[in-house]
């Protein structure tokens, strides 16, 4: 999740509209292929689903993974998780600003094997001030050789709700105090090499690739996804706006993302990274 002064997030919500997420990320955790020893860094972790699977395989040695959120709900979350399926003593959570590991010296030791991170960096990145600083952050996290591999939002990604979200907001707003409140940043393969390997350096990347992949909606349906994920571009809204704007959206995209079986399928494009720290 992004680093903000409020927290947006709730486990509730979130099981409500993106539950699918963590479902999604077997591809990007065969990449990371956690193994028993590995000391892992997880940055955006969420309600640790994903944590408690790492915890498991490490459970066999002498692993450990740490996850970090900006939201205090999600790492509460992610706390009562790892407790619940008894594999608290391999994992820890900790509050923290992806944007700022700078501040967190025992995160900069060099220490961790491998880093990952799911569904989290097309937030993360989207101030472009944070996007080298981040990976340069992670860079000196890892240990030599260490790998990092992630999935984000790519080029394209949910195409058809940015378009009615620029649409209903910027009617109301302007175009151009629209595209500020974009809460999300959508690369391609291109610029992360480029980031990665040219203006931070210290990287090798190895794999590159984005896949669209439609997603079904969650038991929120459309109107769940955009109320958690859009929050942020009704915000600049007067409140008096705000639900007619979001019923705007929801009634375009019902329609626009109506599948013929039944239900409602969102345009999601992945862009998922494996690379090495030097």
């Amino acid at each position: 999740m992004e680093a903000e002064q409020n927290d947006n997030w709730s486990s509730e919500a979130y099981q409500n509209a993106a539950s699918f997420v963590p479902k999604l990320a077997t591809k990007v955790m065969q990449w990371l292929d956690p193994q028993k020893d590995d000391v892992i860094l997880d940055i955006g972790c969420g309600d640790g689903v994903l944590n408690v699977e790492m915890a498991r395989i490490i459970a066999q040695g002498s692993g450990h993974v740490h996850g970090i959120d900006s939201s205090p709900a999600m790492i509460t979350a992610a706390k009562a998780a790892a407790e619940w399926a008894g594999v608290a003593d391999r994992c820890t959570f900790e509050v923290a600003d992806a944007t700022a590991l700078s501040c967190h010296i025992d995160l900069q030791m060099g220490t961790f094997t491998k880093a990952f991170s799911n569904a989290a960096l097309h937030w993360i990145l989207r101030p472009p001030r944070t996007r080298a600083s981040v990976l340069r952050y992670v860079r000196d996290a890892l240990a030599p050789g260490g790998i990092f591999a992630f999935e984000m939002g790519g080029l394209g990604n949910v195409c058809e709700v940015r378009t009615a979200l620029l649409s209903a907001v910027g009617r109301r707003v302007g175009l151009a105090r629209a595209r500020e409140a974009d809460p999300w940043f959508f690369p391609d393969e291109e610029w992360v090499r480029h980031v990665m390997e040219v203006k931070v350096g210290g990287w090798k990347v190895e794999r590159a690739e984005r896949e669209w992949r439609p997603t079904k909606a969650d038991k929120g349906g459309v109107e769940g996804w955009v109320r958690l994920m859009a929050k942020k571009w009704f915000e600049i809204l007067p409140e008096a706006e705000r639900e007619e704007c979001i019923r705007e959206v929801v009634d375009v995209l019902e329609i626009v993302l109506r599948q013929p079986s039944g239900g409602h399928s969102l345009g999601y494009v992945r862009l998922r990274v494996l690379a090495r720290k030097l």
